[in-house]
């Protein structure tokens, strides 16, 4: 992989732990030489994970539509800014830069992106791998909520393993570099079938 794309939330959230593994993020994506891509904002867990990439001295790209840049939270030190028109667009964009995705805390801006790139792997739009950053046990509950599409028959379980889960970025990278996207078509199970 020599990109991945960042979700994250613009709010640093109410535990520190969530800047600082931001920042440990960054950090690790640079010195294993891959290049971050993430929504170009300066603040909360986006700029903490764009600020740890650019101190060890990786590459930083901003993807952030230009209604944006006018609440002044563009980053003005990334090695690449990318100013466009949509969310939509942000997304797409995101998505053709990058080799995977990893979602880290946030809110809903961070849920309808990781959601979004999770049914386009399922459609067989794309075969990246996809993580999941459980920091501090904070998507604990949507780990469940998705067990409980599987158990409730809305989600194949070889879906649900689209999603790759992991408290440590390290691990969370391994699980990436080996992951294997299903064969398409294996989304829709007919009744009786």
């Amino acid at each position: 992989m020599k990109r991945i794309a960042v979700f994250c939330g613009a709010s640093a959230g109410s535990n520190p732990v969530f800047m600082e593994v931001a920042a440990r993020v960054g950090r690790v994506l640079a010195q294993r030489q891959i290049e971050l891509v993430y929504g170009g904002a300066s603040i909360g867990l986006m700029g903490a994970v764009a600020d740890g990439a650019l101190a060890a001295g990786g590459k930083a790209i901003g993807v952030l539509p230009g209604f944006f840049t006018k609440r002044e939270v563009a980053h003005e030190s990334l090695t690449q800014m990318i100013v466009v028109n949509t969310m939509h667009e942000r997304k797409m964009t995101m998505h053709d830069l990058s080799d995977g995705i990893i979602a880290l805390p946030g809110g809903f801006g961070t849920m309808e992106e990781l959601f979004e790139i999770l049914t386009w792997g399922q459609l067989g739009l794309h075969q990246m791998p996809m993580g999941l950053l459980n920091v501090n046990g904070f998507y604990d509950a949507l780990i469940q909520m998705i067990q409980t599409m599987v158990d409730n028959g809305f989600l194949l379980e070889i879906n649900r393993q689209m999603l790759l889960v992991s408290d440590d970025i390290e691990d969370l990278l391994e699980q990436m570099h080996r992951y294997q996207a299903p064969e398409m078509g294996q989304w829709l199970k007919r009744e009786g079938v």
